[in-house]
């Protein structure tokens, strides 16, 4: 990882419970596996990787013949790992979950927000308040979920134990009925989660198959006064689409990802007053981010316990996971 990321992620609290579990080996915090870092690793059994990790091909593995875990102090590893890693033997976890809880935490603000169309209310302001019987409140809306991943399964929880009332909508091609129902939704298609929902939440991961998923045939379906919420990725979300829809003043839209990532200074998104863009920070930021550490850390313990990992990431599941 970077030295400002392992600054932010391992501070000293969290790097002298590490050196509880392991001996750490001296040497400088590099992103690129020059030949000073790579002559580090001749003698480890486990790697603690973070942000700007790059990809642990055969090459890398070559100068690591002990190398027996890795234990990622972010979420995604999906850049990290190769198939020589797996051919290897070596175990990889993710530290995803302690990532999540802020994106959870951060959806559940914004769903508030489009429950109650807050960018348009705001927008309208100078012209004068709103009557209240117009208002828009969250009582009642329908909130669709795309997506059961460990983010949209922990907004289902937080919208299932609020009391606004919210109708819930679930679509995930790999949840059953019976699965659904336990996270207090109800299972429908994509189509009909559209056109049923004021507010549509994204929460599954950018696969060939999800490249665009909401296009402009299901944006269309969601009713006049919805919004769309992305804290996942922005692929998912056809950006034209999407433009064309807020522009016309249809939809509002709360986009912590975009696609491209991130958006050109002059695009119509970011000059549209019922669309709020920010840069990528539903996740971990600031004191959250030696969460990140900790959760790598208890990890590390885990291991050299011999006890299973919290955050293991298996070949077969990879495809599906962000």
């Amino acid at each position: 990882m970077g030295p400002e990321v392992a600054e932010l992620v391992f501070p000293t609290a969290v790097r002298d419970r590490l050196s509880e579990h392991v001996r750490l080996i001296p040497g400088r915090v590099n992103a690129q596996p020059d030949d000073a870092s790579l002559a580090l690793l001749a003698d480890a059994e486990i790697l603690v990787s973070g942000w700007g990790c790059p990809r642990l091909a055969a090459d890398v593995l070559a100068r690591a013949p002990r190398l027996r875990a890795v234990m990622h102090a972010a979420g995604t590893v999906k850049s990290l790992v190769s198939d020589a890693m797996w051919e290897r033997g070596i175990v990889v976890s993710s530290a995803a979950d302690a990532n999540a809880g802020p994106v959870v935490a951060h959806t559940l603000a914004l769903i508030t927000l489009a429950a109650r169309r807050t960018l348009t209310a705001a927008a309208g302001y100078p012209k004068g308040w709103p009557a209240f019987s117009s208002r828009t409140g969250a009582d009642g809306s329908t909130v669709g979920i795309v997506g059961a991943s460990r983010i949209g399964r922990g907004v289902l929880a937080g919208l299932r134990g609020s009391d606004a009332g919210y109708e819930l909508l679930l679509s995930d091609p790999y949840v059953t009925d019976e699965d659904a129902r336990a996270l207090g939704a109800t299972r429908v298609g994509l189509a009909e989660l559209c056109n049923r929902s004021a507010v549509v939440s994204v929460h599954a991961p950018l696969l060939p198959e999800t490249e665009r998923l909401l296009d402009g045939r299901m944006l269309a379906l969601i009713p006049d006064g919805g919004a769309v919420i992305n804290t996942a990725r922005g692929p998912i979300v056809d950006t034209d689409a999407l433009t064309a829809e807020c522009a016309s003043g249809r939809l509002e839209a709360y986009l912590d990802v975009t696609d491209p990532e991130p958006l050109p200074p002059e695009h119509p998104l970011l000059a549209l007053p019922n669309v709020l863009v920010t840069p990528h920070v539903a996740g971990a930021q600031g004191s959250e981010l030696r969460r990140l550490g900790a959760y790598a850390v208890d990890e590390v313990a885990r291991w050299v316990a011999g006890e299973p990992l919290r955050g293991e990431v298996g070949r077969r599941s990879l495809d599906r996971l962000a």
